[in-house]
This record gives C-alpha cells, sequence and structure tokens, in this order.
C-alpha cells in the first residue's frame, strides 16, 4: 500500500522538499501529490493524502485526527513576503467594505477575518473567489492573495494599491511568529506506517538543513527559472520565511486557533500533538 504524500505547490514549501530523494521515496512505496492548500486540506480530510503540508488552521479543524511532524513548518517571525492584503483604500478605512478572498487558503483566510474583525474592529462582507487581483477588485474593495499568486501580483502592482504583508500585522499584534502551514499525519496510519514516516521525516529535516547551507542558491536557481524574478528577490524572501515549529511557533498557534474560536470560526483546540519516532507521538 503506498504512502500518499501531499505537497503544497508553493514555492514557500520548496526548502521542505527539494532535497527529498524521490527516486528512493518511490521505490519503497511513497507517492507525491502536489496541489494548493485548499485542495490538499480537502483530501486529507477525506483520506485521500496520507501525510504532507496542509493549511494550519485544517489541522485545528482536524487536531483529534492527526498528528504534526515536529520541527517543520512554513512560517514567518515577522514578515511573510508571499500573503498580501491588496486594498484601493488604507486598511483602516475598510470597514464596512467587501473584501474578496482566495478559494487557494485556510489558514490566511481565517487569519485576515482575525485581522480585520479582532485587531481593527471592522465588519466585513467577504466573498471567496478565484486568484486574480483584477478581477477580484471589479466590485470589491480590497482582497487577498497568497504564495506565489501575491508573488507574482506583486511584481507587478499599481502603486495607487495599498499592499500589507499578513505575517507583519500578525506579529506587530502579537509578538510570536505566525505558522501558516505544518506537516501533519493522519492518525490512522501512524502505527502501520511508522518506519516510512521515519524515513519520510529524515528527508524533510535534511532537506532544509540543506538549503539553509547553500543559501538556498539551488533551489533558487530552479525557481527563477520558472517565476524569473531576481535572485536577490528570492534570497531576501527564504530568509524571511522559517520553517521550524518551536514552543514560540506553537505559542503562536494556540494563540492563532483561540482568536479563530473567539470568531466562531474554529471549536476550541486544546492540545496540539507532535509525533515521535520514539513513542509515536506526544502533547503539547
Amino acid at each position: 500500500m503506498s504512502l500518499v504524500i501531499g505537497e503544497i505547490s508553493y514555492t514557500n514549501m520548496l526548502p521542505l522538499y527539494y532535497y527529498l530523494k524521490r527516486d528512493y521515496l518511490n521505490r519503497i512505496g511513497c507517492m507525491f501529490v502536489p496541489q494548493i492548500p485548499s485542495q490538499l486540506n480537502q483530501a486529507m480530510a477525506n483520506g485521500i493524502i496520507d501525510v504532507g503540508g496542509i493549511s494550519s488552521f485544517s489541522y485545528g479543524e482536524h487536531v483529534d485526527q492527526y498528528t504534526i511532524l515536529p520541527n517543520l513548518s512554513v512560517s514567518s517571525p515577522k514578515s511573510v513576503g508571499s500573503i498580501f492584503l491588496f486594498s484601493k483604500v488604507p486598511i483602516t478605512q475598510l470597514d464596512g467594505k467587501k473584501v474578496a478572498l482566495t478559494s487557494s487558503s485556510a489558514t490566511s483566510v481565517n487569519l485576515l477575518k482575525i485581522i480585520l474583525q479582532t485587531f481593527y474592529q471592522m465588519d466585513i462582507t467577504y466573498t471567496v473567489m478565484k486568484p486574480d487581483l483584477h478581477e477580484m477588485l471589479k466590485e470589491h474593495d480590497a482582497c487577498m492573495l497568497i504564495g506565489d499568486d501575491a508573488i507574482v501580483t506583486l511584481w507587478g502592482l499599481s502603486p495607487e494599491v495599498h499592499r500589507y504583508d499578513l505575517g507583519q500585522i500578525w506579529y506587530e499584534h502579537t509578538k510570536l511568529p505566525m505558522t501558516f502551514a505544518v506537516l501533519a499525519v493522519r492518525n490512522e496510519i501512524l502505527q502501520r506506517e511508522n518506519e516510512r514516516i521515519s524515513i519520510l521525516y529524515e528527508g524533510f529535516m535534511e532537506s532544509k538543513k540543506k538549503c539553509i547551507e547553500n543559501n538556498y542558491s539551488e533551489m533558487i536557481s530552479s525557481i527563477r527559472k520558472e517565476l524569473r524574478g531576481s535572485e536577490q528577490f528570492w534570497q531576501n524572501y527564504f530568509y524571511g520565511l522559517n520553517h521550524d515549529l518551536t514552543e514560540r511557533h506553537i505559542e503562536g498557534l494556540y494563540l492563532f486557533f483561540d482568536k479563530a474560536t473567539e470568531l466562531g470560526l474554529l471549536k476550541k483546540v486544546n492540545t496540539i500533538s507532535l509525533w515521535s519516532a520514539l513513542d509515536h507521538c506526544h502533547s503539547i
């Protein structure tokens, strides 16, 4: 039986996957499925994906069914650089306005609701749309884009459009990192697949380590062939991201879940469970 691995198809997740020994992993029965976060979230919930990158919010929705792989995430200590609110007016003037949300995300969509409704105390009308700046802003006052869609949009953005980095706003109000995605495993396969999960986990950790050691240079060369952008832009982008999952990250996750619960977006998350090769999982 294959171990099906979800792979978020955005560059912000790439350091965890870039140096994986895919030929070897394929030989031992691992199969990779690259999709945008919202698709992976649904596939994991439906039991189609066994392990891999999902939105942090989706983990919160299925906290009793999933376990997180430790030391791995897509996070930002401050600015994330690829999750933006683009607005026709300053953010302080959005009360009572209409905001278009990308259909690609879960964490970022709910983070924006927390920011606008809790941090700024605004009443907003939301619409979920496909990620396209011009279409989204035709009938809306602002829109949110994430990942590579946000990066490419940023490069061609009109100076008249205001832009706000959601990671930066979160940090300014909480002084904590924001974790947008985690690597999670469905609990029902943990016992059965402990050996392959262990091999995969070591691969993720080694890939992250290699990217940091060579300053992301090899990976950036590959990215530029597809998305363009200067080497300096991508260096700055990856230096601004973080792929760890420390106690501070967990503290930020609990706060994010609590804020989502206060708005009725999520049921209360009491315990975050981390996988361990020795005892399979432990709670923190």
